[in-house]
């Protein structure tokens, strides 16, 4: 996997740089919570996320602007068979980091969605964000991105129709605070339907937050958040 999704560059294992935190058993294949921390957050470029055993395994590419606080990133995935989930962190000085955990899960990227495909995709690009923190206090706020979107991956079945649904899912999605990026995440078919992603942010300067959403078949969406209606 290392080869294939980072060629010659060298993967050295570590137990501090980052973290991941994933059930040992999920309770849905196709919603699986994880958790990434950073302790030496001042010191990350991005961070991988890579599911050994799903069809693709390259899930997820975190990279952190000017304005992002990359201490903790949690988002769900889908993982189709028992296996490892790798994380890596790449430091601001280009070397990469690993650290991985193993979760027994089947099914969940051809897990089918039980509705149509005109209802999955009703309101498709409508987002929601939440914050947390203290937006007079100078520090970091925590941001909650929840993006309307059925992530079709190519391998669920239309139980109306019994044909596979073509693949459509977000591949991109940029963040930006004022005139200052937070983080672009690339994303492929293991980011689960309707994808969630916290992270946080230092809201120097004035805002707003902006989101900019793709997907695969040329969907684009845009929408702006303000900071300042925070949630403890």
């Amino acid at each position: 996997i290392s080869a294939y999704i980072f060629g010659d560059r060298k993967v050295e294992p570590t137990d501090s740089l980052i973290k991941i935190e994933a059930p040992k058993r999920a309770m849905d294949a196709a919603l699986v919570p994880i958790t990434l921390t950073m302790a030496d957050k001042g010191n990350v470029k991005s961070v991988y996320l890579l599911i050994d055993d799903n069809p693709s395994p390259f899930a997820a590419h975190f990279t952190f602007g000017p304005a992002a606080d990359p201490g903790e990133l949690k988002l769900r995935v889908r993982i189709d068979a028992y296996t490892n989930v790798h994380a890596v962190v790449e430091t601001k000085d280009g070397k990469l980091f690993q650290t991985v955990a193993f979760v027994e899960a089947s099914g969940g990227c051809s897990a089918p969605m039980g509705v149509s495909d005109e209802e999955a995709m009703k309101g498709m690009g409508d987002m929601k964000m939440k914050f947390a923190g203290d937006a007079q206090g100078g520090g970091p706020l925590a941001a909650t991105l929840m993006v309307r979107h059925p992530n079709f991956n190519g391998m669920q079945m239309n139980l109306t129709t019994r044909s596979v649904r073509p693949a459509r899912y977000i591949n991109k999605i940029i963040v930006s605070y004022g005139d200052s990026d937070v983080v672009t995440i690339d994303g492929d078919i293991s980011i689960a339907t309707d994808p969630v992603f916290n992270f946080s942010f230092v809201p120097a300067g004035a805002g707003p937050m902006k989101v900019v959403v793709s997907d695969t078949e040329g969907g684009h969406w845009e929408q702006s958040f303000t900071t300042t209606a925070l949630s403890n």
